[in-house]
This record gives structure tokens, sequence and C-alpha cells, in this order.
């Protein structure tokens, strides 16, 4: 797989798909909810990589907004025998048997009785789904259809031994200061139990951005990187942050769903026209223009939160295969034979391009009347390869629209050239002074990320 070179952001190679792909490896057995210890097993795991990481906790019973921070849940052990004897249901093997937050059981009962409290898919009869009874107390087991129907009559001793008692709800965070303190978030999930795809993806492709991001210095801009339980950890996160966040975000990624190999996808912020949008649409369309495009009313993670009204932020979400368009999404089958290191590395390529046009762009402007003599300033190419042509093409062309009214992601789109392309360009010609920074704020600029890379 070959590996990114970026020399205008230090000498550090980024890491191949298959050290993300390992760090799933670790995360995937872990038994996460929306509170609990599996949360704080996690957050350790991603701060032994991010040291700089902080662990939050909120008390239960915190009003967040229209919300209260549940209670804690914690759970330990969960079976059902048969009665022949046989352990037909074990959590221990595997982590979705049991409903998400199910209250302790102890107890023995009919099949008819324990038939009400089974989940199981019918059209996917060899998948164990994922049930969870967040808000409403209750208790129940999932299991393969083919289980369910292989059941026996007869008196089933059923345990489940969990805690339901006042506690917290755990976030992490981590704010890498920049030069200015205007913010770029990224957010990712941190709740769910064994799902490879739709959970632990977006936690390890977070934490290697992270990683990389920490590397590069200067930064030009802050970047506030959460790790949260869905919905009430962006609901208690935002009632804790929000006033400062709607000041100093510019552009936020929601990251989950982007671990599998089959399509990459956009879903757009609420008003469909921010900097993320324009940044994560203009990379998608270069490197992967079959992208599936989906509409804002298809949402369904936390940019329901991020964009809501009073909150507007400029929040999207760039993913593979979306939440709930793939057939093994919140099933057993969701595991780490659905992502792959390939899968993992595209997304966080993907994701790297798009915070590479964010720190790099800038307004440029031209400083000279008509079009500068570029052989005088050695910079006409070598007319006599095709390469040199479109050079010359490239520097006409953002020759054209530096008029110090549009930045240099917009002129790339206008003129059908992806950023990073004309990055280099730009950095050239403002070091011969033909073109120069409208804006106040400094820009960074270098060498292109490879356009086969």
């Amino acid at each position: 797989m070959p590996i990114l070179r970026l020399p205008w952001w230090g000498k550090r190679m980024l890491p191949s798909g298959q050290m993300i792909y390992e760090f799933a490896e670790r995360l995937f057995p872990i038994c996460r909810s929306i509170t609990g210890e599996g949360v704080r097993a996690t957050l350790r795991l991603i701060q032994e990589r991010l040291p700089s990481l902080r662990i939050r906790e909120v008390p239960s019973g915190t009003q967040c907004f229209d919300w209260t921070v549940p209670r804690e849940w914690n759970i330990r052990d969960a079976w059902v025998i048969d009665p022949d004897g046989r352990k037909v249901i074990d959590f221990k093997a595997s982590n979705l048997h049991v409903v998400g937050y199910s209250v302790p059981v102890d107890t023995e009962i009919d099949l008819e009785e324990l038939d009400q409290h089974l989940h199981s898919l019918p059209e996917q009869p060899n998948a164990i789904p994922y049930v969870t009874s967040y808000y409403t107390e209750g208790w129940g087991f999932c299991l393969t259809h083919q289980q369910r129907q292989s059941l026996k009559p007869g008196r089933y001793r059923v345990k489940i031994d969990a805690d339901l008692q006042n506690g917290s709800l755990t976030y992490g965070e981590c704010i890498l200061a920049g030069e200015t303190d205007r913010e770029v978030l990224l957010s990712t999930y941190i709740c769910h139990p064994s799902l490879a795809n739709n959970e632990v993806s977006g936690p390890c492709v977070t934490t290697f951005l992270a990683e990389w991001l920490m590397e590069r210095k200067p930064r030009r801009y802050t970047y506030r990187v959460i790790f949260i339980p869905e919905t009430i950890g962006s609901i208690t996160y935002l009632a804790r942050h929000y006033e400062a966040m709607k000041q100093r975000v510019i552009a936020g990624f929601n990251i989950t769903c982007v671990g599998d190999d089959r399509a990459y996808s956009y879903l757009p912020s609420r008003a469909e026209s921010t900097l993320a949008d324009r940044v994560a649409l203009h990379v998608l369309q270069h490197l992967h223009p079959g992208f599936q495009r989906y509409r804002y009313l298809d949402r369904g993670g936390d940019e329901r939160q991020y964009c809501s009204p009073g909150i507007d932020l400029p929040v999207v979400s760039v993913m593979r295969s979306k939440y709930g368009t793939y057939p093994e999404y919140h099933t057993s089958l969701d595991n780490l034979n659905l992502i792959s290191p390939e899968g993992l590395y595209g997304s966080y390529r993907v994701l790297i391009r798009c915070l590479a046009c964010i720190e790099s762009d800038f307004v440029p402007l031209m400083t000279v009347p008509c079009e500068p003599q570029l052989s005088k300033h050695g910079l006409y190419p070598d007319l006599s390869t095709t390469e040199g042509a479109a050079a010359l093409t490239a520097i006409m062309d953002l020759f054209a629209y530096a008029d110090g009214q549009r930045s240099l992601l917009e002129i790339a789109e206008k003129i059908g050239q992806p950023m990073w392309d004309l990055v280099p360009l730009a950095g050239r010609l403002r070091a011969a002074g033909l073109l120069k920074d409208k804006a106040a704020e400094p820009a960074i600029l270098g060498h292109p990320v490879s356009a086969n890379s």
C-alpha cells in the first residue's frame, strides 16, 4: 500500500492501513454502551496513542438542554441455560447477545415468557441483531434466528449480571492549539459494542488523524477532537461548549462508518454550503467521483445535533458505506471481516485531504497588472512535455481568478483542478512576488500530496 508523504507538514510518514486495522482489532472486543467501563476502557486505549486526550466525566442526572445524563450501566456476564443444562446464549461469546442497558435478571422462566424478551432477524437468520433499551428499563437477549427456532419448550435459567445506577457519562477530548483559535471539529462515537464499521472504524481513523495533526507544526487552526457516545454524548458536550464552538468552529467532520471497501459517501450539513461541505465535495469529486451523495434529510448520526437550529455548526459526514444502508449494519455480521486496512486507509486519506485543503486555503491576489512574464521569473514550464503544458494552463488559470475575491479552493473548483495541485504553484508564485495573500491570516503552503498516492 503506498504511503502518503506530506513534506510541507513535516517528514513523518503516514501510517499504513494495517496499523489502523490492528488498532481496530484492539477496540473491537470491548463491550461499549453510552456509559460505563467499556467507554472508559476504549478511551484508555486511545489515550495510549494520544497522551493529550483528556477523559471527562459528567454525573448522572445532569441536565443537558432537554435531556438528562442517564444512570451508568455496566455488565459483567449474562447467559441463558436451556432445560438440558446447556448454555444456549452466552454474553462472553458475543457482547451483542444482551440488549444494551438491560436491568439485572436472575430467574427461571418458561420458553413462552423468555421468547417475549428475545430478538432475532428472520430475514438474516445467521446474524445476531444489535438492540438497546437506553431510556426504558427492561431486559432482553439477542440471538440468531436459527438459534431462536431451535429452542425447545421447558424451563430456562436466565441471568444478567449488570448494574444500572448513578454514575457518569464519559467522553474524551483533545484540543490541539493552532496559530488561531478558529477551530476544526473532529467528532466520533465510542458507544457501540463489537460493531466494526459502524463503531470502531470511526474512533480508529480519528485517533490516527489526531496523531497526524499532533505531528504537524505549526497548525494554522485549532483542532477540537472528541470521542463521545452518540446522541446523548454530543448533546452533553454541546450543552457545555456550544457557545464557544458557535464562535470558533469553521468546519467539522462527523466520523463514522469509515472502514469498509464498498463506497464513499457524503452527507451534508443542514446549510449544505459550508466550508466543510465544499471541501468534502471537492476532495471526493477528484479522488472518488463515484461517491454516493446523500441529502441532509438522510441524516441519522450526530450531525442531527451539530446542525440543529440554535447550534448551526458547519459539520458534515464523510463515510464509506453510510450507516443504515449496508446489510450487516447493527448485526454481528458487522465484524472485523467487513472492514479492511484498505478501507480504513482510504477514509483516512480522504479526511487528511480535507484537512489539508482547509489548512492551505487563502485568498490569492495578483501583484502585477496583466499576465506576468513567467520566463523572467524562472516560472515558464518546459512546453515540450504534456506536464509542462498542463502546468502553464494551471498557472494562467490561477492568475485569471486571483482577484482577491476568491479563495484558492474556490478557484480550484472554478477551473476544475484539485486544490492540492494548485497549492505548490501558488507557493512558487508567492515566492516570486507575483501573488500575495489578501487575508490577514497567514497561509501555509508547500508541496502537494501526489495524485497517485
